[in-house]
């Protein structure tokens, strides 16, 4: 009897756990679809992204090697639409359209459609390229958001044609802010205040946008450092309040028109510091100053120290120009 029992024991346990994980392997994918239904509810990303892509184009340039050259190559980058007055544009980097051949930029959209360029006014000084097209009753304008408002450690998401892969999504976090002094080839990119963020950026998302979970612009995406040339994490773009005023100038002028004050300026060391009684380093000193510029009519010296413009403070010699 004890030996039937143990048997009919050992005969119940080795059937018993494959019923029992089968069933309990069921509720498991039940309750995964409750919590993925509910996950998707919340799922801010989602509705980021249904929100941006319509604003976003892949752009295809044929660009010139180099000045005098007839050879060219084949490049991906990307923009989005923007409104301006009523009337709307293709926001991009400069050096996804410059310089290029004629007729040597296409636009399109995420349905495959087409634009017809008809004019670019760039700025080199701060890589902001703005693109007039003929078919713009269709598009969809982002909204532009304030990118003084975001602060380090908030999500942001970056839409572009990554290797030209178009309308492809990468997702992470503004590592950092104010980014400048960084050498971005022979573009001569001289006004920088760059958002670092380590959502993936690789070539071809040039000029394309960065959203906060708004679904607002507050970034163009332009540069990526990185020893191999794809993304290691390090990405920069442009902040959407210097891109605004950039193409603000650009649409009402077709240029920047930017302020001049007739100094040439360095920064202020430790040392310095403490022998002009600053108590901190912080602030740009005056090494010259052009005649009958500005700063002389305004009675700024030689040995003067700026440490605040227009109300702004200025913690370094490299913040002075951008203000200004």
């Amino acid at each position: 009897m004890a030996a039937s029992l143990l048997s009919g024991r050992l005969v119940v346990g080795q059937e018993q756990p494959v019923s029992v994980a089968l069933d309990a392997r069921e509720r498991l994918f039940e309750q995964l679809a409750t919590d993925a239904e509910q996950f998707d509810a919340r799922n801010i990303l989602k509705k980021v992204v249904r929100v941006s892509k319509p604003s976003v184009v892949h752009i295809q340039s044929r660009k010139i090697l180099q000045s005098g050259s007839r050879r060219t190559i084949e490049e991906a980058g990307s923009g989005f639409v923007i409104e301006v007055n009523q009337q709307k544009y293709i926001l991009t980097n400069r050096h996804v359209v410059f310089p290029t051949v004629a007729d040597g930029v296409n636009i399109s959209l995420e349905d495959g459609s087409k634009l017809t360029v008809e004019n670019i006014a760039s700025d080199a000084a701060s890589d902001i390229a703005v693109i007039t097209v003929r078919e713009t009753e269709s598009l969809v304008a982002a909204r532009v958001g304030d990118s003084g408002r975001m602060e380090i450690g908030d999500f942001v998401v970056a839409i572009g044609s990554p290797f030209g892969l178009t309308h492809s999504i990468t997702y992470g976090i503004i590592s950092a802010k104010g980014r400048k002094d960084l050498v971005l080839g022979t573009q001569g990119v001289v006004i920088q205040d760059f958002i670092q963020t380590d959502a993936a950026i690789n070539r071809g998302n040039s000029g394309g946008p960065l959203f906060n979970m708004r679904g607002e612009v507050i970034g163009v995406n332009s540069a990526i450092i990185s020893p191999s040339g794809g993304s290691v994490g390090i990405g920069f773009s442009i902040p959407s309040n210097l891109a605004k005023t950039v193409t603000a100038q650009l649409q009402s002028f077709g240029e920047t028109r930017r302020g001049w004050l007739g100094v040439r300026i360095q920064q202020v060391t430790d040392e310095l510091a403490e022998g002009l009684s600053l108590g901190e380093a912080r602030g740009a000193l005056v090494s010259e100053i052009s005649p009958d510029g500005p700063a002389e009519k305004g009675g700024v010296k030689v040995g003067d120290v700026i440490v605040r413009f227009d109300g702004k403070p200025v913690p370094t010699m490299r913040d002075l120009p951008l203000i200004v």
